[in-house]
Formats: structure tokens, C-alpha cells, sequence
């Protein structure tokens, strides 16, 4: 379990000057009203188009690679509205740290709660799913509003980031544990909390299948869901948060408890998680996160790669 953090005065050191330029910009953009911070959003994200023009290959890509019966021209429309995205995202970071309850709350659309009531019943913890869409920071505030979680957590490199990046996280949910810390996450099944779990990036050759994921065959697709989801108090369900195009907020989802999961078969079940993911990124595909190399890995290490 990470403990709640503290301000050291060692992140006064000029080395974090930059950052906290960047900090305070966007904690003072955060009082906009939200509609004129989605729109600058979305120039953030046309402006990251012709600056990162390797992220906009990758998401290019990723697409192509997934939809390969869509015509280039709608693979590039796609591109254009996910980069918007993106640049949204970036702001969102500010809404989901420090926007005051009452403000964030009338943004959120909540969706299948009883489902999540019927997977926490008997006292049993809930493996909740997530997947990386962009609004993934403003879905875990708004999760908490619901009922509070716990959270796998991977340290940011800037000390300062790593202190904000936790505070916020934690605003209005439990704690968070660090991402190998596998005990802490079973006790928190075994202790009945529901804890947020992401399947859906490619996390190297280790502990990994590689199943089918949308057109491509081959995925790397971490079998660390089954780890937890094998364990006797454990119910699963899928979470996911989609933003409203009208500017009216956020929807937040919470699917019926997965039934006889996971069947044994790491194949099989992993092939099963990426389906979900399938489905829910295809309810919005341009606010996914299509700029991480899904499909770095291939299952031989002298195959060519898919980003070649």
C-alpha cells in the first residue's frame, strides 16, 4: 500500500521549476468553464499532430492494424479525432486532481450501478476492469463518488509528479498499490474491495498470451487478470468511461459480473478480456488510446515488427 503523500521542500529545487511552470498552468486552466477546456483541448491535440508526428505514425498504425476494412480516409479521421483526444486528456488531468467535488459530480452519468452491488454481494471483492481510454484519470475520480476503490499504481519518474500524480489519484478513492505488488492486491479481493485493474497494454514477454485482438492475431495480452480473478472471493466486471460529445459530462459504465471466469484456460480467458475491451472501444473508438504501441511484441523475437 502507497501512503498518502508529502510535501517535501526538496521539490522547491530549481530542477523541478519546469514542472511546477507546467503544474500551475494547468491547475489555473482547470477554473475555466469545461466546454472552453475541451475546446482548447482539442487545439492541444491538433497542435500535437504536427509535433509528434511518431505518436500520430503509432496511432495511424494501430488503427490500420485493428480496422484493416476501413478506407485510409476514415483511418485518418479517426487519427485526427483520437490526437483531439488526447490533447483533451491533457486538461482532464487537471479536472480529475482538483476540481471540488460538487463541481466534478454534476459531470457524472452513472450507468448499471446494481451490477457492481450485485458482484460486492456476500462480502466478495470485485476485479474491476478498466481500460485506457483517455478520460481514464477523470474515471477514476468519478468512481470514487460511486464507491471508493484501490488501485494498482506505477511511480512516476518526477518527484513531483509522483506527489501530485498520487494525491489526486487518491482524492476521492482508498489507496493505491504498486503494480508488482501482487499480495497487496489479492489481500485487497480477500479484504471485499473492489480493486481497478487494467489488461489492455502491451506489457513485454512476461506472464503473457497472445491472443487475438481486434484483426490482429497475435496480442501480448498479460495473464495477470486470471491471477487475481482465480482467487475464491473474487467477482469481475468491467468499468468504463466514455465522455459526452455534447459537453454534458461523462458516462460511466458498470457491466454485469463476468460468469464462470476464468475457465483455466489462459488462451481462452485472455482471448475473453480482449473481446470486452473490443466492445467497449468500439462504443467510442476515437477517445481509446490508440498512441501506445499495442502490438510491440510479437511472439518470436526475430519477427518482424509490426511498426516496421
Amino acid at each position: 500500500m502507497i501512503e498518502q503523500p508529502k510535501f517535501k521542500l526538496y521539490f522547491l529545487h530549481p530542477k523541478f521549476w519546469l514542472t511546477w511552470l507546467g503544474v500551475i498552468f494547468l491547475y489555473s486552466v482547470s477554473w475555466l468553464p469545461y466546454r472552453l477546456q475541451i475546446a482548447m483541448g482539442k487545439g492541444l491535440g491538433r497542435l500535437l499532430m504536427k509535433a509528434l508526428p511518431r505518436r500520430v505514425a503509432i496511432a495511424r498504425r494501430n488503427l490500420a492494424l485493428a480496422f484493416p476494412d476501413k478506407p485510409a480516409d476514415e483511418i485518418e479521421r479517426l487519427v485526427k479525432k483520437n490526437l483531439e483526444n488526447t490533447g483533451i486528456a491533457y486538461f482532464e488531468v487537471g479536472i480529475a486532481w482538483w476540481w471540488p467535488n460538487w463541481r466534478i459530480k454534476r459531470k457524472l452519468h452513472v450507468h448499471g450501478e446494481e451490477n457492481l452491488r450485485d458482484a460486492q454481494k456476500d462480502g466478495k471483492g470485485v476485479l474491476m476492469l478498466l481500460f485506457h481510454f483517455l478520460s481514464l484519470e477523470v474515471h477514476a475520480r468519478l468512481h470514487g463518488f460511486v464507491e471508493p476503490a484501490v488501485g494498482l499504481y506505477r511511480p512516476h519518474n518526477n518527484a513531483v509528479m509522483e506527489y501530485l500524480q498520487t494525491k489526486g489519484r487518491a482524492r476521492s478513492n482508498k489507496y493505491m498499490i504498486q503494480r508488482r505488488d501482487v499480495k497487496g492486491m489479492v489481500n485487497a479481493i480477500k479484504n471485499g474491495e473492489i480493486a481497478g485493474y487494467l489488461p489492455d497494454q502491451d506489457y513485454g514477454r512476461r506472464r503473457v498470451v497472445f491472443a487475438p485482438f481486434f484483426a490482429v492475431p497475435d496480442a501480448s495480452t498479460t495473464t495477470g487478470t486470471m491471477l487475481f480473478a482465480n482467487h475464491k472471493n473474487c467477482n469481475v466486471i468491467v468499468s468504463r468511461c466514455v465522455r459526452r460529445e455534447d459537453g454534458t459530462g461523462y458516462d460511466v459504465f458498470y457491466e454485469p459480473k463476468l460468469i464462470n471466469f476464468p475457465v483455466g484456460d489462459d488462451l481462452k480467458d485472455a482471448t475473453l478480456i480482449n473481446q470486452l475491451v473490443e466492445q467497449a472501444v468500439l462504443k467510442a473508438p476515437e477517445q481509446y488510446l490508440w498512441v501506445h504501441r499495442r502490438f510491440k511484441t510479437r511472439p518470436q523475437e526475430d519477427m518482424p515488427s509490426y511498426y516496421s
